[in-house]
């Protein structure tokens, strides 16, 4: 089977569809692999370095489409890059669909695509195996991002995360103890920051508290609580999402209101739509703004700030799954494997997928 790895085209995108590793174990069951010139330079992978993988290099995006039976790619395919799908070819992606531009939809749609959206591949014990590496990373670049927009000189309340002898800890408060959730609060609190996680699972708050030996204050999801802690948090995080649908508004403009001016709000819900109302999309290239007198940063692509680790990490996780379709084709593939039918969304154009259906108010 043929693949293809796009170079990804999103402003300061340093992420590529498949680290030369993953070029080697496609290229190694018997498959070609089709690699844009330069798709790996933000994540420091040469052309070369895919050429001794056993890859070939293209020069150009409409050839590293349009050979492709099927297509890696990390983020989700722009309107540019939509005339480039070959009908009837497979596309895996972080596709994050109930929250896409409705023409990304129809374009699978017309060109018959089948679409395996990377979020939504799912192990029966609810683990998201792709997902996963990318929460883990983004979890534990909250502390690195939280300190520097507190800093006074980026407006911030000029609080040092550790606090130190006489002085007190910023507070940290994280909605979600997730993946995500549960690595942020282990790094935020391995620096010595007071740490406050809610949720609505007693279960994840249970395991939480008991991995950080009580280092951490937990507190069940509800509004009131959601209220309490917006008050008192210096750093408000966002970690919550439900696979298929739009993450739910959990934290109101009235909320944000409350908070202490010179807090910061960082939702890394923002790329399945935000928990926070006044949250919106901001980019690696300008990642902040002030609303209701609060730094926000909600960039959607946040991981791509760590393009080589994320990108092994995403192969590393990702491989299983297409060497399965390699073997045959996604439909088939998906049979064998339950966790890869859950992330199946299109196929040949038609929409299967319940959830994404029901999100986007559309019949299957």
């Amino acid at each position: 089977m043929d693949f293809g790895v796009p170079k990804e085209v999103r402003d300061l995108e340093s992420r590529v569809g498949l680290s030369p590793a993953g070029v080697f174990a496609l290229a190694s069951a018997g498959h070609a692999v089709y690699i844009e010139t330069g798709a790996g330079t933000g994540a420091g992978f040469s052309d070369e370095n895919y050429r001794d993988a056993g890859g070939t290099i293209v020069y150009s995006a409409q050839e590293a489409y349009g050979r492709a039976d099927v297509v890696a790619k990390v983020t989700r395919p722009t309107a540019g890059e939509h005339a480039l799908f070959r009908p009837g070819q497979t596309i895996f992606s972080f596709l994050h669909l109930p929250v896409s531009s409705p023409d990304l939809l129809e374009a699978l749609t017309e060109r018959k695509i089948t679409a395996v959206s990377y979020e939504l591949i799912e192990e029966d014990d609810d683990t998201r195996p792709v997902l996963l590496p990318a929460s883990i990373i983004a979890g534990q670049m909250a502390p690195i991002i939280a300190g520097r927009l507190l800093r006074s000189d980026y407006q911030g309340r000029g609080i040092l995360l550790s606090g130190l002898p006489g002085v007190p800890a910023a507070a940290i408060v994280i909605v979600g103890g997730g993946v995500l959730g549960s690595n942020a609060a282990r790094a935020f609190t391995g620096l010595g920051a007071e740490v406050t996680v809610l949720d609505k699972d007693p279960r994840k708050l249970q395991n939480l508290f008991d991995s950080l030996h009580g280092r951490v204050t937990t507190m069940f999801a509800n509004e009131l609580n959601l209220k309490r802690a917006t008050q008192f948090a210096d750093v408000l995080m966002t970690a919550v999402s439900i696979p298929g649908r739009r993450a739910p508004m959990l934290v109101s403009r009235e909320m944000v209101r409350q908070m202490r001016s010179g807090s910061v709000i960082i939702d890394f819900a923002i790329d399945e739509g935000g928990c926070v109302e006044t949250s919106r999309p901001t980019t690696l290239r300008n990642t902040t703004y002030v609303a209701e007198g609060i730094m926000h940063h909600c960039v959607p692509n946040i991981t791509a700030a760590y393009g080589r680790t994320t990108s092994y990490a995403i192969t590393n996780a990702a491989l299983p799954y297409l060497l399965a379709v390699g073997a045959g084709d996604a439909v088939s593939a998906s049979e064998q494997l339950p966790a890869l039918k859950r992330g199946v969304v299109l196929v040949n154009g038609r929409l299967v997928h319940p959830d994404i259906a029901q999100a986007l108010g559309q019949s299957l």
